[in-house]
C-alpha cells in the first residue's frame, strides 16, 4: 500500500507545496519514505528520503523544488521489498526521450518475470522496485509517441495499481483494468491534481472532478484533461479501502467511506444483536464502525480508549516489561467510562489477532465486566498478493481458527464477525469488490 499525487499547472511555476499537502493528508497510506519530483522546463530535480513527510521535507526543500509539475509518494515497503532510501519513490530516470517520474501504488504480480526477460535482453536494474519494471517497459516502447508507449507498458503488466508518470510536458495517470486501487483527479482554479484519495484535495482547497476508471489512462498537459484508453475489466475495487485502508473522510468510487463503515456497524448489530451498557471502538479505524453500531442498536456509545497521538514512526525500543504489555504503548483505556461496564468493543478487522488479545485484556484490566468484541469485516483467512501487505496465511489466524477458538484465545465473552453479504450490502453495492482477503478468490491470478 502507498500514496501517490500528482500536479500539473500552467501557470503556477511552484506547485510542490500542493504535492507536500497532498502527500501530508495521505500519510496514513505510507509511513517507510517520502517523496517529491519537480519538472522545470525539462529539468527534473526531486527529494525522497525515508521518513515522515514533515521529516522529509522543510522549507528550504520545498522552496527548492520548483516547476508546473509534480508528483509525490508515500510507501508503505512490501515484506520482500529492502527498507531503504534506493526503493523510495518516485522513481526519476533518464533515457534517450528525456527524463520520466513515476510514482505507483500497488503489486504488479509479473514483475519479476517481465524483469528477468528485460535482463536477458540486456536491461539494468537498480532498485527492488516493480515500478522500475513499468520506466524500463516505456522506455523500451517509446519511439516518436509517449501517450503510446504507456499503454503499450501496462499492456505487458499484471496486477494492481494506481500510477502517475510525468514527462516534461505532461502527466499520465493509469488506473488497473479492475480498479482495484483508488485514483482520483481533483481540480484547483485551472490547476489539477490527482491522488489516491481525495482528502488530499480537501487538504489544499481542490474540488473533486471525478475518479479514474478502471482501465482508464487520463493525460493532463496544456490543453487540459483527455482520455487515452479505456480497457476496463470486471471492476473489483479493493473492499479493504473502505474497510480499514482509506481515510473515513475520503470518497472512493463515490462511496463515502464514512458511511460505509458506519453502515457495516449498523448491519453488524442487525445479524448480531448484543446487550451491553457501552459500546467502544478501536482506535482509530474501528470507531466508525462502532458509531453505526450504537446508532443501530440504541447502546451508548462512549469512547473507551484513547490512543496516543504521539507515537510514531520511531520511539525509544522498550524494555521487556513494557513490550510485553505492547498496545499500551499507542493505547489506553479509559477506566472512568469501563469499569463494572458491559461493553461491545467494535474493531474493523483482525488479522493476526495480537492486537485485539492485548486490547481486551487491557480494558479487563480496568475493571470492564464483559467484553463482546465485534468486527465490522468477515474473518481474513487469505494473504494478499494485490497490494495490502497482509502476513503469510499461517500468520492469519482465521486461517487456523474458527471464532470460537479466536474468542477464547482473545478472551471475549463473545465474538462475532460481520458476513462478506454484509459487509458489501453495508458498502452500497452487490459487486464490483476484490474480497479475496476473505474468500481466496482474486480478480488477478498470482504470478509464481
Amino acid at each position: 500500500m502507498s500514496g501517490v499525487v500528482g500536479v500539473f499547472s500552467n501557470s503556477n511555476e511552484h506547485v510542490s507545496p500542493y504535492v507536500y499537502y497532498g502527500l501530508y493528508a495521505i500519510q496514513h497510506r505510507g509511513q517507510i519514505s517520502s517523496g517529491i519530483a519537480v519538472n522545470n522546463n525539462g529539468f527534473v530535480d526531486y527529494v525522497k528520503e525515508l521518513g515522515l513527510v514533515n521529516e522529509v521535507f522543510n522549507n528550504e526543500t520545498i522552496d527548492r523544488l520548483r516547476g508546473n509539475i509534480a508528483i509525490g509518494h508515500v510507501r508503505y515497503a512490501a515484506h520482500f521489498e529492502a527498507k531503504n532510501k534506493a526503493n523510495a519513490q518516485p522513481l526519476v530516470v533518464g533515457y534517450k526521450r528525456g527524463a520520466l517520474g513515476i510514482s505507483l501504488d500497488g503489486s504488479i504480480v509479473n514483475f519479476m518475470k517481465v524483469r528477468e526477460e528485460m535482463e536477458d535482453s540486456g536491461a539494468i536494474f537498480q532498485t527492488d522496485l516493480d515500478t522500475e519494471v513499468i520506466a524500463a517497459l516505456i522506455a523500451k516502447y517509446h519511439k516518436n509517441d509517449f501517450n503510446q508507449a504507456i499503454v503499450d507498458a501496462l499492456k505487458d503488466v499484471q496486477g494492481s495499481y494506481a500510477m502517475v508518470a510525468m514527462t516534461n510536458d505532461r502527466i499520465v495517470a493509469a488506473r488497473d483494468p479492475h480498479g482495484l486501487k483508488p485514483l482520483s483527479i481533483g481540480k484547483i482554479g485551472s490547476d489539477y491534481i490527482v491522488a489516491s484519495e481525495t482528502v488530499a484535495f480537501d487538504t489544499i482547497g481542490a474540488e473533486l472532478v471525478r475518479d479514474v476508471e478502471p482501465g482508464e489512462i487520463v493525460m493532463i498537459d496544456k490543453d487540459g484533461l483527455t482520455t487515452i484508453q479505456r480497457s476496463p475489466e470486471k471492476r473489483s475495487m479493493c473492499i479493504f479501502e473502505l474497510v480499514y485502508l482509506a481515510r473515513p473522510d475520503s470518497i472512493i468510487d463515490d462511496k463515502s467511506v464514512y458511511i460505509s463503515r458506519s453502515e457495516a456497524g449498523k448491519q453488524l448489530y442487525r445479524e448480531f444483536p448484543t446487550e451491553a451498557d457501552i459500546v467502544i471502538g478501536a482506535p482509530d479505524s474501528g470507531i466508525v464502525a462502532a458509531i453505526g453500531y450504537a446508532e443501530g442498536s440504541g447502546i451508548p456509545y462512549t469512547e473507551g480508549i484513547i490512543k496516543n497521538r504521539y507515537v510514531g514512526r520511531t520511539f525509544i525500543e522498550p524494555t521487556q516489561a513494557i513490550r510485553e504489555q505492547g498496545v499500551r504503548i499507542k493505547l489506553n483505556a479509559l477506566r472512568e467510562n469501563i469499569k463494572g461496564k458491559s461493553l461491545v468493543l467494535v474493531d474493523d478487522s483482525i488479522v493476526r489477532g495480537t492486537t485485539i488479545k492485548r486490547t481486551v485484556a487491557m480494558l479487563r484490566d480496568a475493571g470492564a465486566r464483559e467484553i463482546h468484541v465485534r468486527i465490522a469485516s468477515p474473518p481474513v483467512t487469505h494473504s494478499c498478493y494485490l497490494g495490502v501487505d497482509t502476513p503469510s496465511e499461517e500468520n492469519l489466524i482465521a486461517s487456523h481458527m474458527d471464532t470460537e477458538q479466536i474468542r477464547q484465545e482473545i478472551g471475549a465473552e463473545s465474538l462475532y464477525f460481520i458476513s462478506l453479504e454484509g459487509l458489501v450490502k453495508a458498502a452500497g453495492e452487490e459487486n464490483g469488490f476484490c474480497r479475496g482477503c476473505f474468500s481466496g478468490n482474486y480478480p488477478v491470478e498470482r504470478v509464481e
